[in-house]
């Protein structure tokens, strides 16, 4: 089942002063020049949002304000356990913190991602200002991110304002190069060969044209096992990918990274199988190494970046060319107003630009906007292992589930801005 039908239009509007609705900016540049086309559709007939919007048309005084920013804190039962390959420790439980940022003008943005702890205490930065001031926010994040946390999902809930604002997708805001991107199926478990094989068979007669199989270097002849094994079931019929998890690590997790040389010989092991990258082949501070990694691999795209913790850094990683496909998560690392910036960059290099998504539905539609915005691909994340890992476990929170069409294409919501609806009643069921 599909979460959207996807259909995006062109951005006709800025986000700014005034905030014109996308209609009536429309009209009135089409009456300055002269094109002849059809007059502003009439007030009664406006949208909502689109009313509020072209209400404010010259009246630059009066700007929207952010009057509280509310976080729900979920805890969601995960029984059994979920065994995540990079996690010492199967996960009993699910935590998700849902960002509400709202405003005077009765919009509501969501975001979630990042734990949001200890956001308290910096919440009198943002409450008061105008949310469509994104620049300003992002800075201010990013002076907070020294400090504290990662808060970018208050970013993802600032866009789904601007984009409730406009009365468009969040994706068409940031380029509208795309309405879906075809879905791989990240698998988070580590599965004998036979298992994973079977595994990989039923995900693509779901659609999936795509998916990445885990590899821990310490059982390494398992996980080259199963990519075996898959290759062999699937043929040429699917892309499959592979991840090392060697980027970062989990708390008190201090088993030795992969040098460069242990990586080369997996790397070229794995490209014999046909695999399109390999992922997080060694620590993500090693721009030097996996630059050099990159050049002397043949046959095989080298992929990481996903919790890249600072806009600086990416820039980093794009000079030293450290990667073919660039993967920061807009919810985890420098946000999405950067990571578009970042994605633009490494496709001007022709590189990839396809963002982790390992949070949840939420987190999921907010890379989703940003990589359907600037055109990225060839594929897009989609956390699924079943049984262990599905969307009902994900987004037990949601209306419903996110999930890829039944071509397996994930497609851009066609409501406005990131198009998240919540379920209230399980909000109230997990809140902790």
């Amino acid at each position: 089942m599909a979460n959207g039908n996807g259909a995006t239009g062109q951005v006709s509007t800025r986000l700014g002063y005034p905030r014109e609705g996308p209609r009536a900016a429309t009209a009135i540049c089409d009456r300055r020049a002269g094109w002849g086309r059809p007059a502003p559709i009439p007030w009664a007939d406006q949208p909502r949002v689109g009313r509020r919007a072209l209400q404010a048309i010259g009246d630059t005084a009066r700007l929207m304000k952010i009057t509280a920013v509310r976080i729900d804190r979920l805890r969601i039962p995960l029984d059994p356990p979920f065994p995540a390959a990079w996690d010492p420790e199967p996960r009993t439980a699910f935590a998700v913190s849902i960002v509400r940022v709202e405003t005077d003008e009765g919009i509501v943005g969501l975001g979630s991602g990042d734990t949001m702890d200890g956001f308290a205490a910096f919440e009198h930065l943002f409450v008061g200002q105008d949310p469509l001031a994104i620049a300003r926010h992002v800075r201010t994040l990013e002076t907070i991110d020294f400090h504290a946390g990662r808060y970018w999902p208050l970013e993802a809930a600032l866009w789904d304002i601007a984009g409730q604002v406009a009365g468009l997708p969040v994706a068409t805001l940031f380029g509208g190069a795309l309405d879906g991107i075809p879905a791989y199926a990240s698998c988070g478990m580590l599965l004998p060969a036979g298992d994973r094989a079977e595994s990989a068979l039923r995900v693509r007669d779901e659609g999936f044209r795509a998916l990445k199989i885990r590899i821990d270097p310490r059982r390494l002849e398992d996980g080259i096992a199963a990519v075996a094994a898959t290759r062999h079931a699937v043929g040429d019929s699917m892309a499959i990918m592979v991840d090392l998890n060697q980027g970062w690590r989990m708390a008190g997790d201090i088993s030795v990274v992969l040098d460069p040389v242990a990586a080369r010989q997996i790397a070229a092991r794995l490209a014999d199988l046909g695999v399109l990258w390999l992922e997080e082949p060694l620590a993500g501070t090693d721009l030097r190494g996996l630059a050099a990694l990159r050049a002397s691999a043949p046959g095989i795209r080298i992929a990481g970046g996903e919790m890249t913790r600072t806009f600086a850094e990416q820039l980093a990683a794009l000079e030293a060319d450290a990667f073919d496909v660039y993967q920061p998560d807009v919810v985890l690392a420098a946000g999405m107003l950067r990571t578009r910036t970042t994605a633009e960059l490494a496709l001007a290099r022709n590189r990839w630009f396809t963002p982790h998504t390992w949070t949840n539905g939420i987190g999921l539609l907010a890379n989703l906007h940003v990589a359907a915005g600037v055109g990225g691909g060839p594929y897009i994340e989609f956390p699924y292992d079943p049984p262990g890992w599905t969307p009902e476990r994900r987004d037990a929170f949601l209306a419903e589930p996110i999930r890829p069409g039944a071509d397996g294409v994930l497609r851009v919501p066609a409501a406005p801005g990131i198009g998240a609806v919540l379920d209230e009643e399980a909000i109230r069921r997990y809140a902790v």
